[in-house]
């Protein structure tokens, strides 16, 4: 390539450029021009953005109020920026307009600055409350209860009011209140639940020897009481047990007569006759025990009395419907019943839960034929969880509410595990509930709630009036004389403690008084205000006296 030049003499001079391209030499001329544009606009951007961020700092990120005035925005120095209120009436800016009135300092015994407990004076109501011994039992009692959140001794955000510039000013922002008042409070722990039958009145009835179904007098939801029969099972063993005993009592009439007779003769010959004897009748009273005892564990209860005074016949006619209950014994013929019979009796009085025999069914002593519960009285066990077991004692009341019922049912604990259960981590305890109509069930799933604490009265705010400001939990109060005409239209900033808490109420143990006015609906606005009042000044901690 050739780029012609002149020299003093005029001639050409011939340059080689090798591997640069035509008009490589104007692209970098070019590229510097743009980036000097683009940087050029970066810099009036940032420019424009740090004038807006100072503009919103200084009006704290808010239009000037002289937009929304036509009033103020002739005379902006009338206007309080800070509060948003004129400057004239501004009682943060001059407080001489509203006294704040004498700083009582911080409460040990409540914990919150301004105790209205310990100073009535500081509430908000046309006189000064009096206070009696029971409200403040009441307080202290629930502040003692249990660990309750506490608030920052060094905070002066109380010393803080919110101000408006008018009642229509306060409509307008969306503020509503209501009265402090007393509700009921209650304290308690979730608690997982099921209902089930009292194991003490639950019996698993089966055949005490192996043999045939004979009859079945009872069905699945009958009642029976303690000491019926249920069925009548016809077992081999029974009737050998049976004729041991007639025999045992045989051998012993026996030997008895045999040492009558010894007795009744003389001579050495005679004296080891009547020993012999003797050994002989007191191995048949061991024989006639032992088959007694033989028929008691097959269930079949006989006494020792009734065999001493009876005869051989009395004694087989007892035996053959021995443990029947006198109406069934004398329904059944005795020449044609078999003596094997062995009656199911129940042990105790309740419903028959369960049946699994039918008559003619062969069973074995493995084999449950019967269950019978006392539906009457149930066991309510519970599971406690592991981080609430510290809560948990005996006595404390327990309310249950069954799947699918209306309502809740009321018990108290007289048992508790030692011990977590290692899979759940729970704690299991139980309690004792009524049943006399039989309309609770059993194995019937729930939940329910141990009661902690309840008071038929407590001070109490809506929900919606308690916040938090970042180290404390505060109400908005309205001025007691906010109604009065040329009144300044203030809201007390309060601190508070809370207790018991539902979907409705906050119990307050300390900070405001049945009858004062607090903000609900629009309290956030106020909590907004209050710490905007606050930026710039580090925490809400260290705001301005």
């Amino acid at each position: 390539m050739e780029i012609p030049s002149h020299s003093k003499s005029g001639g050409a001079i011939a340059v080689d450029i090798p591997n640069i391209p035509q008009g490589g030499l104007e692209l970098p001329r070019r590229g510097l021009l743009a980036s000097l544009a683009e940087f050029l606009v970066l810099v009036l951007f940032l420019g424009l953005a740090g004038f807006l961020g100072w503009q919103g700092h200084l009006h704290h990120w808010k239009f000037p109020v002289g937009i929304w005035s036509g009033a103020v925005g002739e005379n902006p120095g009338q206007w309080c920026g800070d509060h948003s209120v004129p400057e004239s009436e501004c009682i943060e800016c001059n407080e001489e307009l509203f006294p704040k009135g004498k700083d009582f300092g911080w409460c040990r015994i409540h914990g919150i600055p301004q105790c209205s407990i310990c100073n009535p004076e500081v509430a908000q109501l046309g006189t000064t409350p009096k206070l009696t011994p029971s409200d403040k039992e009441r307080s202290l009692r629930s502040l003692n209860f249990q660990e309750r959140p506490a608030n920052n001794p060094i905070c002066k955000t109380h010393k803080r009011r919110i101000q408006f510039a008018s009642i229509q000013d306060v409509d307008k922002a969306g503020i509503e209140v209501a009265p402090v008042w007393t509700a009921p409070a209650l304290e308690s722990i979730a608690v997982a639940g099921e209902l089930g039958f009292d194991q003490t009145g639950v019996a698993h009835l089966s055949s005490r020897a192996h043999g045939t179904v004979w009859r079945v007098f009872r069905h699945l939801g009958d009642w029976v009481t303690a000491g019926e029969v249920l069925a009548l099972v016809d077992a081999a063993d029974v009737g050998k047990a049976k004729s041991e005993l007639l025999q045992a009592f045989a051998q012993l009439d026996l030997m008895n007569q045999t040492l009558a007779s010894a007795r009744g003769s003389a001579g050495t010959i005679a004296d080891l006759k009547i020993r012999e004897a003797e050994s002989a009748v007191q191995a048949a009273r061991i024989r006639l025990d032992a088959a007694r005892q033989s028929l008691v564990n097959l269930g079949l209860t006989i006494q020792e009395q009734d065999i001493k005074n009876t005869t051989p016949e009395k004694l087989r006619t007892t035996l053959q419907f021995l443990s029947l209950a006198p109406d069934l014994a004398t329904k059944l013929d005795p020449q044609t019943t078999t003596t094997n019979l062995m009656p199911i009796v129940s042990p105790i009085s309740g419903v028959v839960s369960s049946r699994e025999v039918v008559a003619g069914e062969v069973v074995d002593t493995n084999r449950i034929l019967f269950e019978v519960v006392e539906s009457r009285k149930l066991w309510l066990t519970i599971d406690v969880r592991g981080e609430d077991a510290r809560w948990f004692k005996m006595g404390q009341e327990v309310r249950f509410r069954p799947d699918g019922s209306p309502g809740e049912l009321s018990a108290k604990i007289n048992w508790i595990s030692t011990k977590l259960d290692p899979k759940t981590r729970t704690i299991k305890g139980r309690a004792d509930v009524s049943n006399p109509n039989g309309d609770l069930k059993g194995n019937t799933f729930g939940s329910g709630r141990v009661i902690l604490r309840e008071e038929a009265e407590v001070v109490s705010v809506p929900n919606d009036a308690v916040q938090w400001e970042g180290c404390c939990h505060v109400v908005f109060v309205r001025d007691k004389n906010y109604l009065k005409e040329g009144s300044p239209k203030v809201f007390h900033v309060r601190k508070v403690r809370i207790g018991a808490r539902d979907e409705k109420w906050t119990e307050i143990p300390a900070g405001v008084l049945p009858g004062e006015i607090v903000v609900t609906k629009g309290s956030g606005l106020l909590l907004t205000e209050l710490l905007r009042g606050n930026l710039g000044e580090g925490c809400a901690c260290h705001s301005k006296k």
